[in-house]
C-alpha cells in the first residue's frame, strides 16, 4: 500500500531531526523580511549555513548571559534553571 503524503513527511522529519550526534530539536519561526535577509547575508559572509550561524550566535549569547549571571548570588544556578532574569533589553553582539 502506498504511503500518504503525511506519512512521507513524518518519516522525513524523523530522519532529519537528529544531527550527527543524535541530537536535534525542530524550531519553526517566522522572521521579518529584513531580518531573514540579514541572516542570509551573515551566513554567506562567514561561509556557514544559516542554522550554524544562528547556533553560534545563540551559544555566544548564552555564554555571555551565564557569565553575567555568575556575578550575582546564586546567579549561575538561577540562570540555568530559568529563575533569573538579567534584564528586559536584548543584548546585541
Amino acid at each position: 500500500m502506498a504511503k500518504t503524503n503525511a506519512q512521507r513527511q513524518l518519516e522525513y522529519r524523523e530522519r532529519h531531526l537528529k544531527d550527527e550526534n543524535g541530537h536535534g530539536d525542530r524550531l519553526n519561526i517566522v522572521l521579518h523580511f529584513h531580518t531573514k535577509r540579514a541572516l542570509e547575508r551573515l551566513a554567506f559572509c562567514y561561509g556557514v549555513t544559516q542554522q550554524e550561524f544562528l547556533e553560534r550566535l545563540l551559544r555566544q549569547a548564552d555564554s555571555d548571559a551565564a557569565t553575567q549571571a555568575s556575578r550575582l548570588p546564586n546567579g549561575s544556578a538561577d540562570y540555568y534553571e530559568k529563575q533569573r532574569r538579567l534584564g528586559p533589553e536584548i543584548v546585541t553582539p
